[in-house]
């Protein structure tokens, strides 16, 4: 009699921040997991991820559920928790200087709690590649400064500038100090909105004027609105009333200038900055030592790298987690895209004191390509509208070769979601004078008039991608405007789909710009067997 071979066991997994599943999708592909419940925000990613896992998850919109005592006991005991907290909101992403904060940060927070309050045997959190560097922090608020006397967590004095020194008026400190005052002067999304979309347009002098004349009416009610406050004496409604004035004048005087009002209304827009920010401090309860005017207005303040807090309080003695990190390129791993992903990852002590990374298998030789992903329906004719795509199409027999990577995406005989974005004329004839591998940046000038500073405009943008190589990470394309490599159109749901490694079968909901958004969010599926086929070498122990 044969000896008996002993089944591996299965895993109970939570996943947080879910968004369309790439990362738990990879973790079901090894057969060895099952989702009990997943927490996500987004009403159509909600509806992605229940189509793709089955109908017995568990689904939770808000990640803050995680943390009670009630949906503990509804989800039971779990074996990992999983996850990628949204990255934009860390102080190093700020880049434009109209924020200071994000509510994005606290939500690493809520991942490091719900995994201290779910208690898993393992979790892996996943998230943008400059993580791991110190220069990704948090900024230390009122109720962090017991965790961090707790945790020991290391923490360096830090600045937030609020106010460029040009700007700098008498009694600055004063308001930015008082959320009151800061409240007073901050004025509605709406009316700093309008007056913003003008001032970006400031060096495109056609551009300007179209924005102007489009804002003419709601423009003219704000210049009332400024121009009826008093107080003379007070210098921030000073300006608010030079601002009126100006966009009164330029609507009245058809010879002036459009760059004289965005230089009349510019101390305006860096106040109302500093005040958003300001606020952002006050609503955070941002710990501020003191606020200093050297080289503009700074509050001086507290914070800690991102990656130290998750290290300190879940590798912790008495929360008792063995803890790798690292970067991983997707590439490496048989993915057909050069995306860089950070990735912490934790097994309890009592199973095992040290643990690591998986290594990928694949080279720069051997790298999968957009032709390996792609090539086998690039002459599938593309819909335009989420309800031809919902329909699907049914994929032909391939006549040919087709790559592995293709044959193994191809597990459906329907292709859904092979949808793109409409091309303009305008669109089309920059599509046709780029080259594979070049972008908006290789244009004749002729053709680069959408964005107010073209030579500011990023190297994705209206990028074609090389059929011979991998792709760059894939974002939300149809934002970034990727075109096909042999057509002159723009990348559809399906082909980003499949950049990612999401099967012809994993089928997407929602608006089309949510369909483009939940995949450039997702982790690649491949990525994600792999970090899940490793964890089980510890917990298989």
């Amino acid at each position: 009699m044969g000896k008996q071979v002993k089944s591996k066991p299965n895993y109970s997994l939570v996943d947080l921040f879910a968004g369309a599943g790439g990362l738990s999708y990879g973790f079901l592909q090894t057969k060895r997991f099952s989702v009990k419940a997943a927490f996500e925000l987004n009403s159509n990613a909600r509806q992605t991820y229940l189509r793709n896992h089955g109908g017995k998850v568990a689904m939770y919109s808000d990640v803050e559920d995680a943390l009670s005592d009630k949906i503990k006991a509804e989800i039971g005991q779990i074996d990992v928790v999983i996850g990628g907290p949204p990255c934009q909101g860390f102080s190093s992403a700020n880049r434009q200087k109209n924020h200071a904060i994000s509510q994005n940060n606290s939500l690493v927070k809520k991942f490091v709690q719900a995994v201290l309050n779910l208690n898993p045997k393992a979790f892996v959190m996943e998230n943008v590649s400059l993580l791991q560097s110190k220069v990704h922090r948090f900024y230390v608020d009122d109720s962090d400064q017991a965790v961090i006397r707790r945790y020991d967590i290391a923490t360096v004095p830090t600045e937030i500038q609020l106010l460029d020194e040009p700007f700098i008026f008498k009694d600055v400190i004063d308001v930015v100090s008082s959320s009151e005052r800061t409240a007073y002067y901050l004025w509605n999304e709406k009316d700093y909105f309008v007056l913003n979309v003008v001032y970006k347009t400031r060096k495109n002098n056609d551009k300007l004027k179209l924005t102007l004349e489009k804002h003419k009416k709601n423009l003219l009610t704000l210049a009332t609105k400024l121009t009826s406050q008093s107080g003379t004496n007070d210098p921030i409604i000073r300006y608010n009333n030079i601002t009126g004035n100006a966009i009164n004048h330029y609507f009245t005087n058809t010879q002036t200038n459009p760059i004289d009002l965005c230089s009349k209304i510019e101390p305006v827009i860096m106040i109302q900055r500093m005040l958003s920010k300001s606020m952002e401090i006050h609503n955070n309860h941002i710990v501020v030592s003191e606020y200093t005017i050297k080289c503009g207005l700074m509050a001086k303040v507290t914070s800690m790298a991102v990656v130290d807090y998750i290290e300190s309080i879940l590798g912790a003695e008495n929360n008792g987690y063995s803890i790798t990190k690292g970067i991983l390129s997707a590439a490496d791993f048989g993915v057909p895209q050069k995306r860089m992903r950070f990735v912490i990852m934790g097994v309890r002590k009592t199973i095992s004191e040290n643990i690591n990374l998986p290594a990928g298998t694949f080279t720069e030789a051997n790298f999968r390509t957009v032709e390996d992903a792609i090539k086998d329906i690039e002459n599938i004719k593309v819909a335009t509208t989420v309800s031809e795509g919902d329909i699907g199409i049914e994929l032909p027999k391939t006549q040919g070769v087709i790559s592995e990577l293709g044959r193994q995406l191809r597990d459906s005989d329907m292709l859904y979601n092979h949808v793109a974005t409409n091309t303009t004329p305008d669109a089309l004839k920059r599509f046709e004078v780029i080259p594979q591998g070049c972008n908006f940046h290789h244009l004749p000038p002729e053709l680069k008039t959408t964005y107010s500073d073209s030579s500011r405009t990023q190297n994705t943008i209206y990028l074609r991608l090389r059929y011979n190589e991998p792709s760059g990470t894939v974002v939300n394309v149809r934002k970034s405007m990727w075109i096909h490599p042999i057509h002159h159109r723009a990348l559809s749901i399906r082909e980003a789909a499949r950049l990612q490694t999401f099967p012809d079968s994993f089928a997407f909901c929602g608006l089309k710009d949510s369909q483009y958004q939940q995949i450039g969010n997702a982790v690649p599926p491949i990525l994600a067997k792999a970090l899940a086929n490793h964890l089980c070498n510890y917990l298989d122990v």
